[in-house]
């Protein structure tokens, strides 16, 4: 209990790695379960997937309940219910994904399935599933670890700390689904563009608009944004080099509103956020 309450971040980050790297190679039968490269095709996949999105959600409540006790749950449940906190935040937090991938997209030019294909709530509702299958995540990342590490570092530290951890949270998964998309590139350059190209900055962003609104609810539509945007519109019949390049291009397009923000903000930001820190 001592260390808990130590470390309770690295603790926090290392069981939510246990619980759900283990679950997922669990689901898959051990390590040797990686040698089915078809993942949608592998009945597996659901388990391992629930597996995976257990962990931060059961670490983040019960590291919660460990150190915090009744009033940190208290707490969690009642900025999960926060929902008054200005309706630019919901548009902020729903629209920055869709409006920056489309924007990746229309710079290099690559079509999306969604604009091609006649049945779009075919490609719609599995979007919006997976985006809602992962907004749990948010009471480990957000309603845990992010509280913690504001009350020490800024916003930009706590984003880059969070957007990492949390790109290499998917590495199994991304390791799992390689083969169908990184087109004979070596997974040494495949993986950490896939990783922590994106991740990081929008994590960053999630952390400016939890920093305002203090709503994980709002920070789970972010999350849900992402997750669905990432169905719906990335270019599913790329791979290779032009999947790699898309990330980037929109990792890009992620650092220069983190950029603009920062800036925009750097005289005034610490007299309007609910918390010490921002950028400074």
């Amino acid at each position: 209990m001592n260390i808990f309450k130590q470390y309770p971040v690295s603790t926090y980050f290392v069981l939510t790695f246990a619980i759900s790297w283990g679950g997922f190679i669990l689901a898959l039968g051990g390590p040797a379960g990686f040698a089915n490269t078809d993942v949608w095709q592998d009945a597996s996949f659901g388990f391992a997937v629930a597996a995976m999105l257990a962990g931060p959600s059961v670490a983040g409540l019960l590291m919660t309940s460990l150190i915090d006790g009744k009033a940190g749950l208290g707490r969690l449940f009642s900025i999960l219910i926060k929902w008054r906190v200005g309706i630019r935040w919901y548009a902020i937090s729903i629209l920055t994904a869709p409006i920056l991938s489309m924007i990746a997209l229309f710079s290099l030019s690559i079509s999306s399935p969604i604009f091609t294909v006649d049945n779009k709530f075919s490609i719609l509702l599995p979007g919006i599933i997976a985006g809602l299958s992962t907004v749990f995540e948010e009471i480990g990342w957000t309603g845990f670890a992010i509280n913690k590490l504001r009350q020490r570092y800024s916003i930009l530290a706590t984003g880059l700390i969070v957007g990492s951890l949390w790109g290499a949270w998917h590495f199994l998964a991304s390791l799992w689904g390689s083969s169908g998309s990184s087109g004979g590139i070596s997974l040494a350059l495949y993986l950490p563009v896939m990783l922590f190209s994106f991740l990081p900055p929008y994590r960053v962003l999630m952390v400016l608009v939890y920093d305002r609104t203090g709503s994980l609810l709002v920070a789970m539509l972010m999350h849900l944004s992402l997750t669905a945007s990432v169905r719906i519109l990335d270019p599913l019949a790329i791979s290779g080099a032009p999947i790699l390049i898309y990330n980037l291009v929109l990792a890009a397009a992620l650092w220069i509103v983190v950029a603009i923000v920062a800036i925009a903000k750097r005289g005034n930001y610490g007299q309007d956020c609910q918390s010490v820190r921002c950028f400074n």
